[in-house]
C-alpha cells in the first residue's frame, strides 16, 4: 500500500473569533495552565504520529498577498501547518481527530488536503 503526502492547515478564528475571545477571557493563571496542558498534548500527538510526519511545520504569521495589483496585507484563518504521509485522504484526516489545536487550544479546525504531483512530471 503506497502512502501519499497531505498538507494539514490549522485554522483559527483570529483575534475576533468566539473561541479566541473565550480563551483570552480566561484568568491568566488558568490560560497558562491550559497552554501547558495543550503543549504537552501536542507533544504526545507528535510522538504518537512521528513515523508519518514528513514536515512538522509550525505556526504561521501575518499574510501578504501578491497579485497583479501588487502586494497587500490580508487576514485569513490559517494559523499553522504540518505535512503527513498516509495511505488515503480519510486516513490522513483521522490523524487529526480530537487534535489539541481545537480540543484544548482555541483553534477552529484542521483542514487536510492531498499534495498532488506536478503536472507533466
Amino acid at each position: 500500500m503506497s502512502t501519499n503526502a497531505f498538507l494539514a492547515v490549522y485554522l483559527g478564528g483570529g483575534s475576533t473569533g468566539s473561541r479566541m475571545a473565550a480563551w483570552n477571557a480566561l484568568p491568566e493563571a488558568e490560560r497558562r495552565a491550559k497552554e501547558q496542558q495543550g503543549m504537552a498534548a501536542w507533544g504526545a500527538w507528535v510522538e504518537k504520529h512521528h513515523d508519518v510526519i514528513v514536515e512538522m511545520g509550525g505556526p504561521l504569521g501575518k499574510t501578504k498577498k501578491v497579485g497583479q495589483g501588487g502586494v497587500t496585507d490580508i487576514a485569513n484563518l490559517m494559523t499553522g501547518f504540518t505535512v503527513v504521509r498516509a495511505p488515503s485522504h480519510e486516513a490522513a484526516a483521522k490523524l487529526f481527530e480530537n487534535h489539541p489545536h481545537f480540543s484544548i487550544f482555541p483553534g477552529e479546525a484542521v483542514e487536510i488536503m492531498p499534495v498532488l504531483p506536478i503536472p507533466g512530471r
